[in-house]
């Protein structure tokens, strides 16, 4: 259902007016953090060449040096490059950017593809993991090179941080790599949580009971949604999903090619609605594939382009008006795993246009529940960082899928197969224990500000050894917390289908049910028992 003229233009008005509402000073207000001068400054307080004969500061003629890194022979260990320690009296705290213009001449492939040119930043602190936060700066093939581009990146360094080192060069590659303009920002304040939680009713969207489902190939048809409702599914993740993910064909098209698949994915969402009312499913609008997708660091371009960040607001009027009052729908995912820049834009970032988003929206739509996933990409962790919305009837969304060795062994680049669970993993025993404490930033952020949990993804992948004892695992602390959940997927990529063997070779339907499937419909038959009021908010 296209939107006619005259509603469409009111929408981008309303839109602006509350783009010109929200205060700019936040913007202004992301101070660059001093850092000393890479020129000659090495000991206490500056930088540190790890060998001075390959690390050296170069004059080009300009006012600007740059930092030349060259390795010679490449080993899977070795990193070659400069670093600092950031002060911690000004970034502890913060959620902060990083970023800095690279040129890369002859970069051979390394063995690990996080590995090769590196712009880093390694986090510490008591009581939580390491992070290792990076721009994603290689090339497409090996060796490769290219000018002067610039990367950059988001970490978080937490209040009780004990270091935060800033890391250049390269590690397990060969080659040359240049590094000049480099800026630290202060970009975000960390939210201070209340003395005491907010009390009353936590808000669901929904009536007693739980939803547990299964996220959907777009493609779904009329008999899919039949085995849906055989096996008790009460809840489906629709995906707005353009042909691809990360990447897909809106990282190449205009509004109106956008607008015009948008519109196509909405009327199959229309053509399928009675049968998931017939069902007994709810749905969650997932948009997978914003306006403008993604750029090659697969940061949001709706945080870097100010035309796409505006077409947004007018995709979220778009459908908060289609879908106001239908009851088939649960609730607005706002956008799937939002990855920003590290650099200055001008533009609003993800809590601000998530925010003014849901106000929107909520204006239109007082009653459906609107979805919000913390940066970067959905992650647990990151919802600790991530400060509720001055909004009411929002639900705060993470996806599942640590670790990441275990869950993506074979799907993402240098990820081998083998990790086993439950078993030790990249050095730590990963069981049910293990699994709780990796949710726990979303249990606490549940109990601290007395909000709803929703579990939009979890998953391993078929032929990760333990898998269905994972799923299973994850289900049960779900359970524990009462939180809303979609498994990642159904009849989409045969990698995550439940109906499909173990064997990595084999990609069609199990003829007997896998074990994944048998602890899935375990989890669906609790729909069936309980008193789940699918339709209508609580």
């Amino acid at each position: 259902m296209l939107i006619k003229p005259v509603l469409l233009a009111c929408a981008i008005s309303a839109w602006a007016l509350l783009s010109a509402a929200l205060p700019a000073a936040r913007a202004a207000s992301r101070q660059p953090v001093p850092l000393p001068s890479w020129d000659g400054a090495q000991g206490p307080g500056g930088w540190t060449f790890s060998d001075p004969q390959r690390v050296k500061v170069v004059a080009d003629g300009t006012a600007v040096s740059y930092l030349s890194v060259v390795n010679g022979a490449a080993t899977s260990v070795e990193q070659v490059g400069a670093s600092i320690a950031l002060p911690l009296a000004i970034v502890a705290g913060s959620r902060i950017g990083v970023s800095v213009d690279v040129r890369a001449t002859d970069v051979s492939k390394p063995v690990h593809s996080y590995n090769g040119i590196k712009a880093m930043v390694h986090v510490t602190a008591p009581n939580r993991s390491d992070t290792w936060d990076q721009a994603a700066g290689n090339g497409d093939s090996f060796p490769f090179s290219y000018d002067w581009k610039t990367l950059t990146f988001q970490t978080v360094v937490p209040r009780d941080a004990s270091s935060a080192l800033l890391i250049l060069g390269l590690q397990d590659s060969a080659g040359q790599a240049d590094f000049r303009n480099l800026q630290v920002r202060i970009l975000r304040t960390l939210p201070v949580p209340p003395k005491s939680p907010p009390t009353g009713p936590v808000f669901t969207g929904h009536g007693p009971g739980s939803l547990r489902g299964t996220m959907i190939s777009p493609n779904i048809q009329a008999e899919d949604i039949e085995t849906l409702a055989k096996w008790h599914v009460n809840l489906v993740r629709w995906q707005i999903l353009w042909n691809g993910f990360p990447h897909s064909r809106a990282d190449q098209a205009d509004t109106a090619e956008y607008d015009k698949w948008l519109d196509s994915n909405l009327a199959h969402l229309d053509d399928m609605l009675p049968h998931f009312k017939k069902a007994g499913i709810a749905v969650v609008v997932d948009l997978h594939t914003p306006p403008g997708g993604r750029g090659s660091d697969k940061v949001m371009r709706i945080f870097t382009d100010a035309q796409w960040q505006k077409h947004f607001g007018v995709v979220w009027d778009k459908i908060a008006r289609k879908y106001r009052g239908d009851q088939r729908i649960w609730g607005y995912d706002l956008v799937n795993e939002p990855v920003l820049p590290g650099g200055e834009t001008g533009l609003l970032d993800w809590h601000d246009l998530a925010e003014q988003t849901a106000k929107h929206v909520r204006q239109i739509d007082p009653v459906h529940a609107i979805i919000i996933e913390p940066d970067p990409w959905g992650s647990v962790p990151g919802l600790a960082y991530f400060a509720p919305l001055d909004v009411p009837g929002i639900v705060y969304s993470v996806h599942m899928y640590d670790p990441g060795q275990f869950t993506h062994q074979g799907v993402l680049d240098g990820l081998a197969t083998g990790p086993v669970y439950p078993g030790v993993i990249g050095g730590t025993q990963w069981d049910k224990d293990r699994i709780r404490k990796a949710l726990k930033p979303a249990i606490d952020y549940a109990k601290t500000y007395n909000v709803h949990i929703y579990i939009g993804e979890f998953s391993a992948v078929r032929w990760a050894k333990g898998a269905d004892k994972y799923i299973s695992d994850v289900i049960d602390v779900m359970e524990e917390n009462g939180w809303d959940w979609s498994y990642h997927a159904f009849r989409e990529w045969q990698g995550w289908s439940p109906e499909v063997g173990e064997d990595k070779d084999v990609t069609t339907p199990s003829p007997a049910p896998t074990a994944r499937l048998l602890v899935l419909q375990a989890a669906f038959a609790h729909n069936q028992a309980a008193t789940t009021k699918v339709f209508g908010p609580k």
